[in-house]
């Protein structure tokens, strides 16, 4: 009875925070820029201020990752986002092409049902509040239910520097009674205009089954291709440390190292030197037991782990200082389950001879488990770079630097992000690093620039009445059709 009451109490929660967010929204879509500025602008202070603590809140409510790493994320959400839509137009008339005579004037969605995951649960709220209240919408967050303590606090700071300058109370809110019911209630809320959902492929799923539009994340399988002309210290370095970094909770991160065969002993010494450990093939089959279940799903109580937690996990020793675990692997599919993605400090191994081989392998992963989500590089050769740009069914490749910072915009000019669209491959409805301007419509004022032709001005042909006999007949016809069904 009391998970029952449980249940009871989130729809309910999810009705009333819906009403006041629909109620604050009314208010909000007619705010200034200036306002809507001025909000967002505290709200990003007030969480870069806070990043520490909710750092430390998350890591110890969830058990994953790295503190310091938590707080780099959620200064990331709260510095780099708000500095990349800033400057964007979001209230009025936001371009106006002279030549064409139209005028697109920005138009908010309403109110945002926000899904958070657990693995980014602080980090990722406070990405999503910033992007929604620039839009002018309103944001209610449903988060992980081993999450919600920090992920409420996240939204708690930011929605009362939101109401300290100017913004309605209920704009911005978090859902404390969590249950799957709860969520659904939120979800399919008259009220609620859009869903926005980062987090496994269930919630994914779930996410667009409402009815409702919705930006929804696929899983990334994102592989690492190192070609024969990389600089291979950098990639050794780069690899060890964006895997080990917050133990792999991002989805960008790379999961599988694809080595072009004349460098790879080369390339998994300099790793060897970074930190990382290559297991024999008895300790590769003990953690290929540990991390999966028979099904092939996860096991959640290896995810953000450090590697000296998972080796132990597994019954095995390893250096102590080693950052990762490196799985050679030959197979790619269902009969080699490390050749999923891998939330934890976990990574497979592959040779293959020549830039075609090793970009058969990339595409043999990403169709595994990532379709268009990412993939990362390094190569000086330029043809090689451009070959994987173009034939890669991902929709962020990143060039020589970290796939953990690269994709979500850190390190790299695309638009910094919490939420990377996996595009129609992978079932979503956008490639893009998802972000404000994702989160209101356009509409268009567009004046006329050449009269009608001649031949639209010109009356149709009449068409006869129907004679008195006609409709007769199709009344009769109508009756006796109804009387047949009954």
């Amino acid at each position: 009875m009391q998970a029952f009451d449980k249940d009871l109490l989130s729809i309910q929660e999810a009705r009333d925070l819906s009403v006041q967010a629909f109620n604050a929204w009314k208010i909000w879509s007619t705010a200034s820029q200036e306002k809507v500025d001025q909000v967002c602008a505290a709200m990003a202070e007030a969480a870069l201020a806070a990043s520490g603590r909710l750092g430390i809140q998350a890591h110890e409510e969830t058990g994953y990752g790295i503190s310091k790493h938590k707080r780099l994320k959620n200064e990331f959400a709260a510095r780099n986002v708000w500095e990349s839509i800033k400057d964007i137009k979001t209230v009025g008339v936001i371009k106006h092409d002279v030549e064409k005579k139209i005028y697109d004037i920005a138009w908010p969605m309403g109110v945002i049902a926000a899904l958070t995951p657990s693995t980014n649960p602080t980090s990722t709220v406070i990405y999503k509040i910033l992007i929604a209240v620039k839009a002018r919408d309103a944001i209610i967050i449903a988060p992980h239910p081993s999450a919600a303590k920090c992920s409420f606090e996240a939204s708690r700071i930011m929605a009362q520097a939101a109401v300290e300058n100017g913004a309605p109370p209920g704009l911005v809110a978090c859902m404390q009674n969590i249950s799957l019911d709860g969520t659904q209630a939120l979800m399919r809320h008259k009220y609620v205009a859009l869903i926005l959902a980062t987090g496994g492929t269930p919630m994914v799923r779930v996410a667009h089954s409402t009815g409702k539009p919705a930006y929804g994340v696929g899983p990334g399988n994102v592989p690492v291709y190192v070609d024969r002309s990389a600089d291979l210290e950098k990639a050794a370095r780069y690899i060890v440390a964006s895997k080990a970094f917050d133990c792999s909770t991002i989805c960008a991160t790379e999961q599988s190292v694809v080595a072009d065969r004349p460098i790879a002993e080369t390339l998994s010494s300099l790793m060897q030197r970074e930190g990382a450990y290559f297991m024999d093939t008895h300790q590769t089959g003990l953690i290929r037991n540990l991390l999966f279940h028979p099904d092939g799903s996860m096991n959640t109580a290896t995810v953000g782990r450090p590697a000296e937690f998972l080796a132990g996990m597994a019954g095995f020793d390893i250096p102590r200082g080693t950052r990762i675990l490196v799985a050679r692997l030959k197979k790619t599919g269902r009969d080699e389950p490390l050749s999923r993605e891998k939330l934890t400090t976990v990574i497979g191994w592959y040779e293959e001879e020549g830039w075609e081989a090793g970009c058969e392998r990339c595409i043999q992963l990403i169709q595994f488990g990532g379709r268009g989500h990412s993939l990362i590089i390094h190569a000086t050769d330029p043809d090689v770079i451009m070959a994987f740009g173009l034939e890669k069914p991902v929709f962020r490749i990143a060039v020589n630097t970290m796939g953990t910072l690269g994709a979500i915009g850190l390190t790299t000019g695309v638009m910094p992000s919490m939420t990377l669209g996996a595009g129609g491959v992978g079932g979503s409805i956008t490639g893009d690093n998802i972000t404000t301007q994702h989160l209101f419509n356009v509409k268009r004022l567009a004046y006329e620039l050449s009269a009608p032709p001649a031949e639209a001005m010109v009356p149709g042909t009449s068409v006869p009445r129907p004679s008195a006999a006609e409709i007769e007949q199709t009344v009769r016809q109508v009756v006796t059709e109804m009387l047949n069904l009954k």
